[in-house]
């Protein structure tokens, strides 16, 4: 058996809500604390521009992706690679997220990363979702998909 919520169809034995301002979402079982742990050391990483901070998230051999159409970084030195630009070219930087969706050792996440650009002193305003595989306790893959108003119009990745 089967119930539509909001145009989509799911199993009637599970219990789905709205939150005020967000998507639909699941409620059933409690959250995994290291999904939260995860994202919020995350985030932190990227807030004080702690590279290590942020990689310490990742297993040895993990996958990061920052857009659906970017080229994948294999690797923690890849993906150290990725970030240690951000103290460059970042100041003032704040990352929010969301409520926790999972599936196993998957894990999602909407967020919210405001800073502003050393160079020009521009406001930046990103905001997507993450996606995460996990294994040991670590993000063995993370995609992200966002877009970024900079200036009050939408800016693309490059």
């Amino acid at each position: 058996m089967h119930r539509a919520v909001g145009g989509v169809r799911f199993p009637a034995r599970h219990t789905y809500a709205r939150g005020v301002g967000s998507r639909l979402g699941y409620i059933g079982c409690a959250m995994n604390p290291t999904y939260r742990q995860l994202i919020d050391t995350f985030g932190q990483g990227w807030e004080r521009a702690d590279v290590e901070l942020l990689a310490s998230v990742f297993t040895a051999d993990a996958v990061f992706l920052e857009t659906p159409f970017s080229q994948k970084d294999t690797g923690i030195a890849a993906i150290r690679g990725y970030w240690k630009d951000v103290p460059v070219h970042q100041a003032e930087v704040s990352f929010k997220s969301g409520e926790i969706y999972e599936a196993g050792p998957w894990f999602a996440t909407e967020f919210r990363c405001t800073f502003r650009r050393r160079r020009t002193g521009e406001k930046v305003d990103a905001r997507g979702a993450i996606f995460c595989e996990t294994k040991e306790g670590k993000i063995s893959e993370m995609r992200m998909y966002w877009h970024r108003y900079a200036g009050g119009r939408e800016e693309s990745k490059d």
